[in-house]
């Protein structure tokens, strides 16, 4: 009788603190045992000269969601998670979008009839608050935080989207009140439309100039804005997709005074620049997200983000819009910028683009790796121990790496629907040959082994990182006599 479901032979296993070769147990969906030599297992897999990694968490990522102006991106949770799956990944965290006078609570319920249907790999969601009315952050949002969606979103930017400060305010204290961890779209929404407004009135509307429009100041303004709203009533905040020096510069600074802000960054902003947005005719659509790619020095500051750690996680931000009439091309063949779907895909390269140009060439270890790519986002995301590092009654979430494995990018070859890949012809060196979920073999010998729908919802745990630090603005320190105590709730 075998003493295992599975075992991984001879493989070396890396988390986010250690590296050692040996055997991986698998019983019941679980990491079981480590160790060498182990017994027999009814399945077992030879890993010599692999890396055994914990499968990625891709936790910012826009699948079948439909946008302010009803736009449905390229990906359903088919499509996404399979694509993510042979990426490395083993965990999605997309978004559950809500828009103006939507229930949230019925927003969820959609997103369960889509993903419980066609996910192949686990997944969850963030909530997208963008109608925070009183019924919303008094009943909706606090029961949805304790059922198990304990991170939500916001933006400052977009119409339709955004919120003010004093709606931050109100959401920020919410997630305070109930241990929930806020993710921050930082621009600042009139620099943007004022741009805007003067390129489109000088006629200036190609591609290239959305780029423009979305200025590093608009960026920088916002994330600092948005520190301080967050150190006013003492909430962690994560920013996301950041682009920009100045930008991360205000990310350390209010983690160098001790705050609980932390920093997420994406593939476009280390292999995407300004200069793709202005490709012969509407090519530079295929480019357009917001943020903007920047230029050669951004990314060096956001390799400089990584490596010191203003950076807890590296997200792909997939918001796949095909190219046509039914995504980036929906307002005609050649539209204004302002007219172009924002976003770009690239939930299957994240890894294997981060390995190959950050271990490969030497900018950050694998440890490094491992930690901004997955266990991180576990840690953020109320996921950890159970995802994210590989440890006896963790799950069996496993990506078995080849470092010598030499592929060319080609759209061709990968598994979204959005019909193009940014990174067309990039060479890489680093592949994922095997993926485990709960201890089921996904993908392996590059063929898809589960079926659609056979991936589990995921409710969450509160995180560790969303704990205030208990530094109250002396101005709402209830044991100063100003006559304010509106945190006493929280307290």
């Amino acid at each position: 009788m075998a003493d295992f479901d599975l075992v991984i032979r001879q493989g070396t296993v890396v988390t986010a603190a250690s590296k050692m070769k040996c055997d991986v147990g698998i019983a019941d969906g679980q990491i079981v045992a480590l160790g060498r030599n182990l017994g027999e297992g009814r399945q077992e897999i030879d890993a010599t000269d692999l890396l055994v990694l914990p499968g990625g968490v891709e936790a910012h990522c826009h699948i079948e969601q439909r946008s302010a102006f009803g736009l449905m991106t390229a990906d359903d949770f088919e499509s996404a998670t399979i694509s993510a799956a042979f990426g490395g990944n083993t965990t999605v965290i997309p978004f559950a979008a809500q828009h103006k006078g939507d229930s949230l609570r019925e927003v969820v319920k959609d997103y369960h009839a889509r993903a419980s249907s066609k996910s192949v790999i686990d997944y969850g969601y963030h909530l997208i608050v963008s109608d925070p009315r009183p019924e919303v952050l008094g009943q909706e949002l606090p029961a949805l935080i304790r059922d198990g969606f304990t991170s939500f979103k916001v933006y400052m930017t977009y119409e339709m989207l955004r919120l003010d400060d004093r709606q931050m305010l109100d959401v920020l204290y919410t997630a305070r009140s109930e241990g929930a961890l806020v993710m921050v779209h930082a621009e600042n929404h009139e620099m943007i439309r004022w741009l805007t407004d003067k390129l489109v009135d000088a006629n200036r509307v190609e591609p290239k100039f959305h780029a423009i429009s979305h200025s590093r100041t608009a960026e920088s303004e916002a994330t600092h804005r948005a520190i301080m709203l967050s150190r006013l009533v003492d909430t962690p905040m994560l920013i996301v997709h950041v682009s920009t020096e100045e930008a991360t510069a205000e990310i350390r600074r209010a983690q160098s005074e001790g705050f609980k802000i932390y920093g997420e960054t994406c593939p476009q902003y280390l292999f995407l620049t300004a200069e793709d947005l202005d490709r012969h005719g509407m090519e530079g659509a295929k480019f357009c997200c917001s943020p903007p790619p920047r230029d050669a020095s951004a990314q060096e500051a956001i390799w400089r983000g990584i490596q010191n750690g203003t950076f807890q996680v590296v997200s792909s931000d997939h918001a796949p819009y095909s190219y046509d009439e039914h995504g980036k091309l929906y307002a005609g063949p050649n539209p204004p910028f302002t007219k172009i779907a924002n976003g770009v895909p690239g939930i299957e390269l994240r890894l294997p683009l981060l390995f190959s140009e950050g271990v490969g060439k030497g900018r950050i270890d694998i440890h490094k790796f491992v930690e901004v790519t997955s266990t991180n986002a576990a840690r953020l995301y109320g996921l950890f121990p159970r995802k994210g590092t590989i440890a006896i009654g963790a799950d069996a979430d496993l990506a078995l790496w080849d470092v010598n494995c030499e592929r060319e990018v080609r759209y061709a070859d990968l598994h979204d629907r959005a019909g193009y890949s940014p990174y067309e012809g990039k060479q890489l060196k680093g592949w994922p040959v095997t993926v485990i979920n709960r201890g089921r073999v996904v993908v392996s010998d590059g063929e898809l082994h589960v079926g659609k729908g056979s991936g589990q919802f995921l409710p969450r745990e509160t995180s560790e990182f969303a704990t205030p630090t208990g530094r109250l603005q002396p101005e709402l320190d209830p044991d100063r006599n100003f006559g304010v105590e509106i945190l006493s709730r929280a307290e």
